[in-house]
């Protein structure tokens, strides 16, 4: 089984940093794409941030310039760094990766991280 965890989730105050981690089992350039989502109490599970396995980036609206995705393909990670927090990114975080195989998508999801932001 393909395993996802992420590190790095916490209480911050309004304003600060956080940088969350996420750790695969295997290589991630088995991965066509692996994401950030995130989901709070009584909300759907958005997209916040992705990343190819060519390098291509995509981060959310609300995220742009304060969330930065990344891959460190020796280290079979991606991060996401957070900065300028916001109360409203209080939510669970969770590492997403996506294969294809035979034009088939494959899912598989980390356990998730607390991110909670206090004004």
């Amino acid at each position: 089984q393909v395993h996802l965890v992420e590190s790095g989730g916490g209480l911050v105050q309004a304003g600060g940093s956080l940088k969350l981690s996420c750790a695969a089992s295997r290589s991630i350039h088995t991965f066509a794409v692996m994401s950030w989502y995130r989901q709070g109490p009584g909300k759907h599970r958005e997209l916040v941030a992705s990343i190819t396995d060519d390098g291509r980036m995509t981060t959310a609206d609300s995220v742009t310039g304060r969330f930065t995705i990344s891959r460190d393909d020796a280290k079979n990670t991606v991060s996401l760094q957070m900065n300028t927090l916001k109360p409203e990114d209080t939510d669970v975080y969770y590492c997403h990766a996506q294969s294809v195989t035979l034009g088939f998508p494959y899912n598989y999801w980390g356990q998730g991280t607390q991110v909670t932001v206090s004004s």
